[in-house]
């Protein structure tokens, strides 16, 4: 059957599958509690940071899995805590912080690149090579997530806490900032495991798509979880299979059909979506 054949054919669209299952696995619930949390922007601004890191290990170590790895999560962890210390020691915001530190590690991660005229095709570190994943990357993206999911149960209480009263998780004291930290460490963990998959460029829409899509769906926390994780397995089934039947590339194609699952939720979404709400406004009115 055309559903199956490319996958029971040739391994590398099974590794393609399960490593593309397991990033989602990882990174939609948090991808669920950074729109809850209005932090959308947050995390693509991380995502950038990462090439920086992930080009100076390359430079360091070669095509090193766990050295990029790494170094992707310095730069990543290091622009945050940067961040972080401006928005507490100086008048400016977090966001507008976190900004430039991003603007600037991007282009030095670019500049890096380019100046040493490396091997390394610089499209596949900005939109990914999924279809290029091994057994070692399948193994350390099965490790990403299951640090994620143990992280994020530890995490949950307060980060739901947090989305419906943030002004009583700041008077509880030290857990705010638990909250806080502890889930920019999620995002920047998850951010590094769609890297690998994805490239630094979209690895935030696999965070993200699939979390907004399900708010037009479902109404409680505990069904958006599970919807979204549905959407993403979804999108990245036909991806591939997009890629595999008109030859195109495999990342670009799983984020659309991630975001063709948006549109639509968009449009006839049962829980806002355009359609309903024109509806509702015409009878309204009538």
């Amino acid at each position: 059957m055309m559903l199956i054949d490319p996958f029971s054919e040739y391994t590398f669209m099974q590794r393609a599958l399960v490593g593309s299952l397991t990033v989602c696995l990882g990174s939609v619930p948090v991808g669920v509690f950074m729109t809850l949390r209005q932090m959308s922007l947050t995390g693509d601004a991380i995502a950038h940071a990462i090439l920086p890191g992930a080009a100076i290990a390359y430079l360091v170590s070669g095509v090193s899995l766990i050295g990029i790895t790494i170094g992707g999560l310095a730069a990543g962890l290091l622009v945050v805590a940067l961040s972080g210390w401006v928005a507490r020691s100086t008048h400016l915001k977090e966001d507008t912080s976190l900004a430039a530190f991003y603007l600037i590690s991007l282009a030095l991660g670019v500049l890096i690149l380019s100046l040493k005229h490396s091997n390394l095709d610089l499209f596949h570190v900005l939109f990914g090579n999924i279809l290029a994943l091994d057994n070692a990357a399948l193994l350390l993206l099965a490790s990403i997530c299951s640090i994620s999911l143990i992280l994020l149960a530890f995490l949950y209480r307060p980060l739901v806490i947090e989305c419906v009263d943030p002004l009583f998780l700041r008077r509880s004291g030290i857990a705010s900032a638990l909250a806080h930290y502890g889930f920019l460490v999620l995002m920047v963990v998850n951010l590094v495991a769609g890297f690998h998959a994805l490239g630094t460029l979209m690895a935030i829409s696999i965070m993200i798509l699939p979390a907004a899509a399900a708010r037009f769906w479902v109404k409680t926390l505990d069904n958006t979880l599970i919807v979204s994780v549905l959407f993403s397995f979804s999108g990245c089934y036909v991806g591939l299979l997009s890629s595999y039947y008109l030859d195109l590339p495999a990342g670009p194609a799983i984020v659309l059909s991630v975001g063709t699952i948006y549109i639509i939720s968009l449009l006839i979404g049962l829980e806002g979506g355009y359609v309903k709400k024109s509806i509702s406004s015409r009878h309204l009115k009538a």
